[in-house]
């Protein structure tokens, strides 16, 4: 199935399916992606999330910020609960409870904890049974909800309160995990990766998952202030650098098939992304400079494996 182009009138008529007055920090990035997600969407919507900033600051009993069906499910097992719904309403499609001519998208959201770590193995298990739903990753690179300590998303040499900055440790010591090619491993029919900056773009990537026809899966830079030591009002700057230094590229793998959505126009210096950042401070510093190439070099290296897969030259 095609996509359809996004329709910005249409767009703006739409009743926000996220509403105002939910208790997520000024700035936040998730709620910036949870509406352009849902405001992509054209079908009914039923929302899966796990436990994490978005659940609790949302649905602070006895209110709810939502406007869609929802339902709470625990910080490990996001994936295998989307996968159960999207399999109980299959099931009363095909007992003729529900009717087949009306499409229903099920759409996960869970955090970076709940997605690189604790809940990687419920994930891979729900794409490889072909669960037909798209897994929003809202990736802030921590576990912010508990008090930003670090996880497998989180950087090399940033500071969160389980990788302290000092003469012992500075910042995190490994290099975060690429779920999104661990996910495309899995040969799913739509993988994307996308930041809120650029919102055309996720939006476009979110019709596409839901054309998919199949398990769709995005990965979504979410950017946290609280967490990445920064004001409120520099969110979506951050997130564009983090895309114009490569350091999170924009790119989709359509079954199998990767393909680069956007490139610079001139590659930024990670430098430049770090350095509105509270939590890479200490690398600007002279003593860190060895580690910052590293991370420079990292990034270099990834981008231009990015570009071979895509079939892009440097």
């Amino acid at each position: 199935m095609v996509a359809t182009p996004l329709n910005l009138k249409i767009l703006s008529e739409k009743p926000t399916p996220l509403s105002s007055g939910h208790r997520m920090c000024a700035g936040c990035a998730e709620a910036i992606i949870v509406k352009q997600v849902l405001l992509a969407i054209d079908d009914p919507v039923v929302v899966i999330n796990g436990t994490g900033c978005l659940e609790v600051s949302t649905t602070i009993f006895p209110y709810t910020a939502w406007r869609v069906p929802w339902i709470h499910v625990a910080f490990e097992n996001t994936a295998a609960v989307a996968a159960g719904v999207e399999a109980a309403y299959r099931a009363l499609v095909r007992r003729g409870v529900l009717p087949a001519d009306r499409r229903v998208v099920f759409v996960a959201f869970a955090g970076d904890g709940g997605s690189y770590d604790i809940g990687l193995q419920a994930l891979s298990g729900a794409l490889e049974r072909g669960h037909r739903f798209i897994y929003v990753c809202l990736d802030n690179e921590g576990y912010m909800n508990t008090g930003i300590q670090r996880s497998g998303a989180t950087p090399r040499g940033a500071w969160t309160t389980t990788t302290p900055v000092g003469k012992v440790m500075p910042g995190k010591p490994q290099w975060r995990k690429d779920l999104t090619a661990i996910v495309a491993a899995h040969r799913i029919p739509y993988v994307a990766q996308v930041a809120p900056s650029h919102w055309k773009d996720l939006m476009t990537r979110v019709r596409k998952a839901v054309a998919s026809g199949g398990p769709a899966f995005l990965n979504a830079l979410s950017d946290c202030n609280r967490g990445w030591r920064h004001d409120p009002a520099q969110t979506i700057e951050v997130t564009r650098l983090a895309v114009e230094t490569c350091y999170w590229p924009l790119f989709e793998v359509e079954d199998g098939m990767w393909r680069l959505n956007y490139r610079p126009r001139r590659k930024l210096p990670i430098t430049e992304y770090l350095r509105l950042q509270g939590r890479f401070a200490h690398l600007l510093q002279p003593e860190f400079q060895d580690l910052v190439a590293e991370i420079q070099a990292e990034v270099d290296r990834r981008w231009e494996e990015l570009l071979r897969r895509c079939g892009e030259t440097a």
